[in-house]
């Protein structure tokens, strides 16, 4: 999944910047709940790393069972801080 698709898909605009809160709370929401249906390990991951890119993500043990697809995440994790550093 293209980051900048789920943008288009749940938000209706890749503008973050320009959207308004109500939008922003409602993409969210959808994103939480087929986050919750997604079966798909790779879609589960996008979705996961756009929300918390958001300040929306859930834990990564509830978010992630197996232990190598949280080793993933943290791994995004360190990459995202190590972009907000430069």
């Amino acid at each position: 999944m293209d980051l900048h698709d789920l943008q288009l898909r749940y938000f209706g605009n890749q503008d973050m910047a320009q959207m308004p809160q109500s939008v922003l709370e409602a993409g969210l929401e959808r994103m939480r709940v087929d986050f919750g249906l997604e079966s798909d390990a790779g879609r589960r991951f996008a979705l996961w790393a756009l929300m918390f890119m958001l300040g929306d993500a859930p834990d990564l043990d509830v978010a992630f069972k197996n232990a190598a697809e949280r080793d993933a995440a943290r791994n995004f994790m360190d990459l995202a801080a190590g972009l907000s550093e430069e």
